[in-house]
Formats: structure tokens, sequence, C-alpha cells
């Protein structure tokens, strides 16, 4: 067996270990619903009020964050899809000018008297979210921390009243054993301590047993005194919190609502822009189609291609084409080209000679009048179409 320590006898031991055993004791009892401990139902409703409406704000909070990060990444998306658009739209369609100013300027329109352009929609659809929703969600969830360390708090301080109160109300029972206990020593000691000395020793006595009484007693009154301070806070604060969690979801959906019925307004009124662009480039094409159909329906055969007298061609002609749009010639074997001319393709002469995307023609007025290819050139294949 280990030396006992210096200075420590063995009833101090034995105290401590009986103080450990009652202890382990009590906290047994306390859970097997025993011991005698403070319990208020209605502060435990309050506070499973309080978890769950933590649960429920921070759930929210994730969920709007989640929904502001959706909304930049279909922000990102538009503008690739609009840059990919207007990459694609080739000079020569309908509506090219507006196209460009719908994707890539500022669009006029009405609203706050400003020139808004989609970035700023949803620049400002994303703000407005943050701004107005999420920060006031932030604001009101910065309180839970804050009374959810107090409400841990009041649990210990309420563990440290019911120890002082056992103590206490262990010390008054034990307070009439302690003075028959003190009655019969004093009784001992008249017969050994002289006649002056009976009185003091007895005094002494039951001093120590009420310094014990008296200290137990202040020490369940500051015990009391905290535990009930935090208790009436938290219960003025709890009811208070619960209530205000109506105004705060309501707030933060009816903003939210209220924002996406502005951005969605706004966005609508540019995605009809860009709806009647489209119909009107659909309804030219077929119309271009229905044109080329009917010209086809009413001209020669291309092998019978003249001058309007069913004349004949120029040796290695291929078809006939349009000029679409002006193309000035920066070389000496290059044909001018001015929109709605029409031109005779012709082969070339060597076939290696032949550059991608380029073509070798002669103008049909210069042959019907000349029948000359002489003045034949090449020229691009895309500022033209095929007839």
């Amino acid at each position: 067996m280990a030396e006992i320590g210096k200075g420590v006898t063995a009833g101090k031991l034995a105290i401590n270990v009986q103080k450990r055993l009652t202890r382990a004791q009590e906290k047994v009892l306390q859970k097997l619903g025993k011991a005698d401990e403070t319990r208020d139902a209605a502060f435990e409703e309050m506070v499973s009020n309080f978890n769950k409406q933590m649960t429920e704000g921070t759930k929210l909070q994730k969920d709007l964050k989640a929904y502001l990060a959706a909304v930049k990444t279909m922000h990102d998306a538009s503008r690739r899809l609009q840059d990919c658009l207007a990459d694609m739209y080739e000079p020569d369609w309908f509506g090219k000018e507006e196209m460009d100013a719908l994707t890539e300027e500022m669009i006029e329109k009405e609203m706050d008297n400003n020139l808004e352009d989609t970035d700023t929609l949803w620049l400002d659809y994303h703000q407005n979210i943050t701004d107005k929703s999420l920060t006031s969600l932030d604001a009101y969830l910065a309180n839970f921390p804050d009374i959810k360390a107090r409400i841990a708090k009041r649990d210990r301080k309420m563990v440290d009243f019911d120890s002082a109160r056992h103590h206490f109300s262990s010390l008054q029972k034990g307070k009439k054993k302690d003075e028959a206990k003190i009655a019969k020593q004093a009784a001992l000691l008249e017969m050994a301590a002289p006649s002056w000395a009976q009185g003091l020793i007895s005094a002494h006595q039951v001093a120590q047993t009420n310094l014990s009484h008296n200290q137990a007693e202040e020490e369940l009154g500051r015990a009391q005194k905290i535990f009930e301070e935090l208790n009436v806070e938290l219960q003025d604060e709890l009811p208070a919190l619960w209530d205000n969690r109506v105004g705060v979801y309501v707030n933060t959906f009816q903003r939210l609502a209220g924002h996406q019925e502005k951005f969605h307004g706004e966005m609508g009124k540019l995605s009809q822009n860009l709806n009647d662009i489209m119909t009107k480039l659909e309804e030219q094409r077929e119309l271009n189609e229905e044109t080329n159909h009917s010209e086809s329906a009413s001209s020669p055969p291309k092998s019978a291609v003249t001058n309007g007298s069913d004349g004949e061609l120029p040796p290695g002609f291929l078809y006939k084409v349009k000029a679409i749009h002006d193309y000035a010639a920066t070389d000496g074997d290059e044909l001018e080209l001015k929109i709605g001319d029409d031109v005779l393709v012709l082969a070339f002469d060597n076939p290696d000679e032949q550059d991608d995307g380029w073509l070798m023609g002669v103008q049909e007025s210069h042959w019907v009048q000349n029948k000359d290819i002489s003045v034949k050139g090449v020229f691009p294949e895309n500022f033209t179409q095929k007839v």
C-alpha cells in the first residue's frame, strides 16, 4: 500500500473518498429520477423550441447561400450563352445591329430612368438578395451562440444551486444530532475539565457548528442568486426570440419573392426582344427560300444560262452566283464585286492553283456583251450566293 503523504491523515483521505462516492451516487440517482433537483418543464420547452429554431434558421441560411451560388452560376452561363450567340450571328442575318446591342451593348429600356443591361440585372439581383435577405438572416442567427452559451451556463449554475441546497439541508438535519453530540461531549468534559473551562469548550463546539451552517447558508444564497438571474433573463428572452422567427421568415421570403419578380420581369423583356429577332430571322430565311425557289422554277436550266436569248456559255462554265457583299479587288488577278452582281463561275485552268474558299469567274454582263473571259478573276466564295 502506498505511504500516506506528509500532512495528510487517514481520516481526511477517508472523507475525500466518501465525498467522491457520494457524488457518484447522486449522479446516478439524478439519472434515475430519484434525486431532489430543480426542474422547470416550461423552461425545458423553451430550450427545445430554441434548439429547433436554431436548426431551422441555420438550414435556411445554408440553403439561401446555395441559392445565391446558383444565381452566380446562372449569370456566368447566361453570359457565355450570349457571347456564343454574338459570335455565331453572321453579318448578313436580320437584326445584326439589334443583336449586338442586345448581347454586348447597353439595352435601352425603362427602369428607374436608367439604362440597364443583362449583366447589371444579374448583379443587382444577386446583391439585393445578399443585402436584403441573407444579411438580415445572418444578423438574426448571430444571437444564437450567446444565448446557447448562457443556457449552458444556467444549467451549470442550476447544478451548483442544487448542490448548495442539498448541502444546507443536510446540515440542518444534522444540526440536532450535532447539538446532542456536543451536549454529550460537554458532559464528559465536566468530569475532566476544570469548571472554568467547561463553558469555553461547549461554546467553541457550538460556534464551530454554527459557522459551518452559516457558511453553507451563504453559499446557498450566492448560488441561488446567480442561477435566478440567469434563469429570469432567459425566460424573458427565449419566448421573445421564438416569436420573432415569424417576422424573420416572412421578411426573408417576401423580399426574395419581390426581387425574383422584378428580375424575371426585366429579363422577360430582354428575352422577348431576343425572341422577336429570332422570329424575324426565321421569316427572312423562309422568304429567301421561297424567292430562290420561284427564281429556280422560272429560270432556264444552268446549261442554258445566257444573255436572255439562250446563247452560248463561256468555256469551263460551272454555275452562276450572285454577290451578297461588296468586294474590292486587292490584286490584278482578283474580280471586283458589287452587291447584286451576277458572276459566271469557271473552272480553273490548273486545279492546283485554286485556294480553298476562292472561285474563278467572270461578270455575266461582261460575257453577254463581249463574249470574252480575259477579264476573269478570282473572288471569295462566301461573298456570293449560288443561284
